[in-house]
């Protein structure tokens, strides 16, 4: 499947928060999101992706991508089950580039995605398996596990 594929198919998110904020929500959504995206706060949302991922990696083999606006969709710029530390420093780049990480499970027909800009990762496509794999992997560092409502109505 192309990525364009995956990015059509049902998603579900990991998030700082357990549920969507409904739009006409009397918080102040916005003010707290900017204040999450800042250092240091940010940084410790993308290691707990990190975590997220390399406990992943332990029962599924991974194809992870670093978009580079130039060359997005080049089939060099895939690794395939990336030692640890690559992890970590595509994770890292992602936020300080603001730039998409791609994390496809190849056995699973699912993609995970991280924005350099967002307080949570996307799910594209999972299975029932993958999901009772990554719903006690993002409690097990603070996070939820959620299916947006526009994707639940297919």
């Amino acid at each position: 499947m192309t990525i364009e594929e995956y990015l059509e198919k049902p998603c579900w998110v990991i998030d700082i928060l357990p549920r969507q904020v409904p739009e006409d929500s009397s918080g102040q959504y916005f003010r707290i999101e900017e204040y999450y995206r800042e250092h240091p706060q940010i940084d410790t949302i993308y290691s707990k992706f990190t975590n997220i991922l390399l406990k992943l990696n332990c029962y599924e083999d991974i194809d992870v991508s670093l978009s580079d606006r130039e060359h997005e969709s080049s089939e060099e710029l895939w690794a395939t089950n990336p030692a640890p530390k690559s992890v970590e420093a595509m994770v890292a780049s992602c936020l300080s580039r603001k730039e998409m990480l791609y994390v496809v499970l190849t056995s699973s027909s699912a993609m995970i995605t991280i924005s350099g800009d967002d307080t949570y990762m996307t799910i594209y496509n999972p299975s029932e398996a993958v999901l009772g794999l990554l719903a006690p992997l993002a409690a097990s560092e603070g996070l939820f596990l959620w299916m947006p409502p526009q994707s639940a109505d297919g």
